[in-house]
């Protein structure tokens, strides 16, 4: 079941654009502490930077490496300055949630998060792919999901994607 926020951000994706699932690159790993690298220069070594989705799996998807920076609310807006002078301004920001930004390492893109480790979205997700590490059988079903996606708009490969996150959190209670 959809939350009332998921369906409208739902509502803002395209029919027309479709997906694309590739197996999982095994340069993900050394992509992931590259730019991590990158990062922690720019906001120093203690932050933490957290390899998640698809290719921390080690599962296909979307052709992207997706890192997130989960801090503090009170840091968030500094933090977000000094990743917008490393990768240029955000592709989508919700003000003290989350920001993404774009960058390319190796011909790979990855998409860069900086999120309020106390948003729902962090929490989630965590949990999530928490319980994916710990259930093969849940794994193994995410896995067979994203590849039945490929060729799916964005909306309609989403929708399913988030429906499926959304049964998975309800085991985790």
């Amino acid at each position: 079941m959809l939350r009332p926020k998921q369906k409208k951000w739902l509502a803002h994706l395209s029919d027309d654009n479709h997906t694309t699932i590739i197996p999982w690159d095994p340069r993900s790993p050394q992509i992931f502490e590259a730019v991590k690298n990158k990062i922690r220069d720019t906001l120093g070594e203690n932050v933490n930077v957290k390899h998640c989705g698809a290719t921390a799996l080690g599962i296909s998807g979307q052709d992207e490496i997706d890192i997130y920076v989960p801090v503090p609310p009170a840091r968030f807006d500094q933090l977000l300055v000094l990743l917008t002078q490393t990768f240029g301004p955000p592709k989508s920001c919700y003000p003290q949630e989350r920001a993404r930004f774009d960058t390319d390492h190796s011909g790979k893109n990855v998409d860069v998060f900086l999120i309020n480790q106390e948003c729902r979205g962090w929490t989630d997700g965590v949990k999530f792919e928490t319980y994916l590490k710990t259930h093969p059988e849940a794994l193994e079903a995410y896995r067979q999901l994203k590849e039945s996606g490929n060729g799916l708009s964005t909306r309609a490969y989403y929708t399913q994607k988030i429906e499926f996150i959304n049964d998975i959190l309800t085991q985790t209670d």
